[in-house]
């Protein structure tokens, strides 16, 4: 795959629209990368600028070849982040004045309003202004001083400072980077990517929207509250007591806070399913900006999928080794499911490098139950080269949106045993008004609850009339409301209709 190094740059031409991702397109593969590469090329009369969101040190190979209507990649790069050194400059203290004030108001009563006063106050110096001012100076360290007093401060002063560094210094960094000129943004989460939005509506009055998939802020609690501190590297506190709830409760009400200001922005605010709608008001979110646009696959690619003969019974759970996806569950299933049927094979198809320490722990669960003939990790793989080996795909994750990979099965006939998350009741059992009702399409278990998806791969794999009733019904059921062509159309109007309104 080539870099396409001439599409990076700080400084994009004007475009139709400018999609802005967290961590995904076009350096990570799988999932809502390809949902916005399908997306951007599906549109080739509307021109796209990318705004990359990506953490220090992130591979910036690219994972997809870049459609011809993508114009501009740029990249920006979340603390910890060594800015070259700036002038210093005498307007700094009166600076200072301000974007305390403003700061302040902003966290106490995060809104439109105060994020607009926020950036009011920093767009004047933007040009100016570099990790050094807004981090490591004098003034700076005086400004954190004044928020661990009235925030936190009984809390572990070094895990505060680390928090700080990270949550208000991205904000920073998001409100005086370059923004790609286009007539239309739209963010693909909440969080970072939703602060980027936001930013982008109060400085240029453009329309915005954003989609989610799964709930930033849902994720980002799973993911703080599993912690067992929030950094990677071990810190010495100068108080005895860490308040580490504290600190974590900072985390996860300024995720909020960045999903709320993002709402407000938003003159759409779409997710793939309804049972998301209900975490999106509890947010803050307006019901009357609020639309359900589901994901859609290619039928045909994916529906032309031949099933490989003569093997032994396959299940694949398709995802990155990571704890949200809860790989250590899925191995464990598939302990009881050997005991079952000893032929049984299973595979892990996704990633393993995001999180080494997880990974070594999957491995050491494999051997505790001697499981190293019957699972393989594949690492990445092209699905459609696989999906034609496995029975069943399984999904024991802790989060999700709505799995492109259980549409993707699907259409290859493939029923999915998914834990109760998500749009994952709604693919797999059917959407209440489903009619004609198409029935069960596999199975939906509790979350970290092996045994009951053992049991229901057991069962699929038993009976076979069984299976062969959920295959149909997920091949029908990706048919009938998971078009890929439906998704594109409601797209392009939305962005044709802001466009030009």
């Amino acid at each position: 795959m080539s870099d396409h190094k001439n599409l990076i740059t700080d400084y994009p031409p004007p475009a139709d629209v400018c999609i802005m991702v967290e961590g995904t397109y076009p350096y990570v593969p799988g999932g809502v990368s390809s949902w916005v590469h399908d997306i951007i090329r599906s549109i080739p009369d509307v021109s796209f600028n990318l705004l990359a969101i990506l953490p220090a040190g992130a591979d910036t190979k690219m994972r997809y070849e870049p459609p011809k209507n993508l114009q501009a990649i740029q990249n920006v790069y979340l603390a910890p982040f060594q800015a070259r050194r700036k002038k210093r400059w005498m307007w700094l203290r009166p600076f200072f004045n301000k974007l305390e004030e403003a700061l302040i108001a902003f966290y106490r009563s995060p809104s439109l309003e105060s994020m607009t006063v926020l950036s009011e106050v920093i767009r004047p110096y933007q040009d100016h202004l570099g990790w050094e001012e807004l981090m490591n100076s004098r003034h700076a360290w005086r400004l954190f001083m004044r928020f661990y007093q009235e925030l936190l401060p009984d809390a572990s002063f070094s895990d505060f400072f680390w928090t700080w560094r990270y949550l208000t210094g991205n904000l920073f960094i998001l409100l005086t980077c370059n923004m790609p000129p286009a007539k239309v943004y739209h963010s693909v989460s909440t969080g970072f990517a939703g602060l980027a939005l936001t930013r982008a509506h109060i400085e240029s009055g453009k329309p915005v929207f954003v989609t989610e998939h799964g709930i930033y802020t849902n994720e980002r609690r799973i993911e703080i509250n599993m912690a067992s501190w929030i950094y990677e590297k071990p810190r010495i506190s100068i108080q005895v007591d860490r308040s580490e709830k504290d600190i974590k409760s900072l985390w996860i009400d300024s995720f909020h806070a960045y999903s709320k200001v993002c709402y407000e922005a938003s003159a759409q605010i779409i997710t793939l399913h309804s049972g998301n709608q209900l975490f999106q008001k509890a947010d803050g979110a307006d019901p009357t900006k609020m639309q359900i646009i589901p994901n859609g696959i290619d039928l045909e690619h994916f529906g032309s999928i031949q099933r490989e003969p003569n093997r032994p019974p396959t299940v694949a759970l398709i995802g990155r080794v990571v704890p949200i996806k809860d790989i250590k569950s899925y191995l464990r299933a598939c302990a009881i499911l050997r005991d079952a049927i000893p032929v049984a094979k299973a595979m892990v198809m996704g990633p393993t490098e995001e999180d080494q320490e997880y990974f070594n722990e999957c491995m050491r669960l494999i051997e505790h139950f001697h499981l190293e003939d019957m699972v393989t990790f594949t690492g990445r793989v092209n699905l459609k080269e696989y999906m034609g080996k496995i029975d069943i795909n399984v999904l024991t994750s802790i989060s999700e949106g709505q799995p492109l990979v259980i549409l993707e099965a699907g259409a290859a006939g493939i029923p999915t045993v998914a834990t109760d998350v998500g749009g994952c009741r709604e693919m797999i059992l059917g959407h209440p008004d489903e009619n004609p009702h198409l029935g069960p399409a596999g199975a939906i278990t509790r979350v970290s609850n092996p045994r009951e998806t053992a049991g229901a791969l057991i069962h699929l794999l038993s009976d076979q009339e069984w299976y062969d009733r959920c295959a149909n019904a997920i091949r029908e059921r990706v048919k009938a409301y998971y078009a890929i062509d439906d998704m594109k159309r409601r797209y392009r109007d939305l962005y044709v209709g802001f466009r030009d309104g």
